[in-house]
């Protein structure tokens, strides 16, 4: 199956990838609680940071990522579906354009506006059929703006944080691109440079910067 693929971004022979599946390689534990065990230490073990723009290839292999202390959306789904691969579950990319509501200040700042894209996720095939996830925000960083971490369960889409802790809108999808065998650089950095044109005025060919 081409979702269970290594690819040079899905990366996971790598000996970094490797040492991160160490515990799930049981036979006696099922695929669905490999997913549940890999998805939280994917969620919480890199502390979620959206303020980092790289248009670099390197940096988008999971083993670059793995080495790292944080992560943004697309590297922290990239990191999970190739551990996921690696233990024999189909995985794969899936991106969109959300936009937040809280906390919304230092966003605006830097990227202009108050939405983000594009935002990754996973697709990971369990008991025969697709289900959504994303593992980009960590519990400790949703316990500072007061919204439950998402939960995943095995069984059912895990995405969308919908309303924090008062039920205030915390964050909605607002365009959805679909899913991705493997990274698309490409488009994403399209779509980067049409929605945020202000960071490219300085016609310099940056490929990192952090905002």
């Amino acid at each position: 199956m081409k979702y269970l693929k290594s690819t040079y971004y899905f990366d996971f022979e790598q000996e970094v990838i490797q040492k991160l599946i160490t515990s799930y390689q049981d036979e006696t534990i099922s695929n669905t609680e490999k997913a549940i065990a890999l998805y939280n230490k994917v969620r919480d073990d890199w502390k979620y940071d959206p303020y980092t723009i790289s248009f670099s290839k390197e940096n988008f292999r999971a083993s670059t990522i793995a080495q790292k202390a944080t992560g943004n959306c697309v590297e922290k789904s990239i990191v999970l579906i190739a551990v996921l691969r690696a233990v024999g579950i189909p995985a794969r990319l899936h991106l969109g354009k959300v936009k937040n509501h809280i906390a919304v200040e230092r966003l605006t700042e830097k990227f202009g506006s108050n939405e983000l894209t594009p935002h990754g996720m996973v697709n990971v095939f369990l008991n025969n059929k697709w289900l959504k996830l994303s593992p980009a925000f960590n519990a400790s960083l949703c316990k500072k703006f007061k919204v439950a971490p998402l939960e995943f369960d095995g069984e059912n889409n895990s995405f969308l944080q919908q309303y924090n802790n008062q039920g205030s809108l915390f964050m909605e999808y607002t365009d959805d691109y679909g899913h991705f065998e493997d990274v698309p650089l490409d488009f994403m950095k399209r779509n980067v440079k049409e929605h945020y044109p202000h960071i490219f005025d300085t016609g310099e060919n940056i490929t990192e910067f952090k905002l």
